[in-house]
């Protein structure tokens, strides 16, 4: 039975997440640490459950929603993006954004050792908090609460670079629009050996659709396929 204090302090929280839930035990039991289970009752049940299961909501919410949203992007390429989104670095930094460690139900020793700002612990917090929402509301909850900020983590990471594979995309889309692979092409080197500079272009049907250039033959190559496909992507578009 929660205590009119506790109560209190859930509401605050429901009203930082934006969802009310219909059993706030369950958003207790997402915020309560074995530590504090150790320390004061066998009987209560910490949160591992629900980050177990807030681990795959939060998964299959970001998966899901660049599966629709990026077309053009390689399994591989969707795989690092969520696994850069769905971590501890960043999933702390959204319970942060809830102030989720002051809500903590903590051991002593892990409450003096600092435990509600360890990015460990905030970050499965969260977690557990989106299992618990998923139990409560089911997954168009969870849909609804979390995806609007994870979306803006996706974007971030979605529009660098160094997470892009464009020629794996743009090999999947040639040869699922046109049945054939993408060839590239040197098409100039300049510069001394330890400062090269590469010009290449991607040949698709016997037609040049995009140029790049790059240190590294391997960076021009990535250039072009990035051209190629927005190429595509505008004829699309009209």
């Amino acid at each position: 039975m929660l205590s009119q204090k506790r109560i209190q302090e859930l509401a605050l929280l429901q009203e930082k997440v934006g969802y009310t839930f219909k059993n706030p035990e369950l958003l207790n039991k997402a915020l309560t640490h074995k530590s504090f289970v150790n320390e004061n009752s066998q009987s209560l049940k910490d949160n591992e459950r629900f980050e177990f299961l807030g681990d795959s909501v939060l998964d299959l919410i970001v998966s899901s929603y660049m599966v629709k949203t990026y077309p053009d992007f390689s399994e591989g390429t969707l795989s690092k993006i969520r696994a850069a989104v769905v971590n501890e670095s960043c999933l702390a930094g959204l319970a942060r954004d809830l102030d989720l460690g002051q809500y903590l139900l903590l051991g002593k020793g892990e409450e003096s050792s600092g435990g509600r700002q360890k990015s460990s612990l905030l970050a499965n917090a969260y977690e557990a908090v989106a299992g618990a929402v998923y139990q409560d509301g089911h997954l168009e909850a969870a849909m609804d609460i979390f995806l609007p900020v994870l979306q803006k983590e996706i974007s971030q990471y979605a529009n660098n670079a160094q997470f892009r594979d464009y020629k794996s995309g743009l090999q999947e889309y040639t040869q699922t629009e046109f049945n054939c692979i993408p060839h590239y092409k040197i098409v100039s080197e300049k510069g001394p050996d330890h400062a090269k500079e590469f010009e290449v272009v991607v040949v698709i049907q016997q037609g040049i659709r995009g140029r790049g250039r790059g240190k590294s033959k391997k960076e021009a190559e990535q250039g072009a396929a990035r051209g190629a496909l927005e190429s595509f992507n505008r004829i699309t578009m009209n």
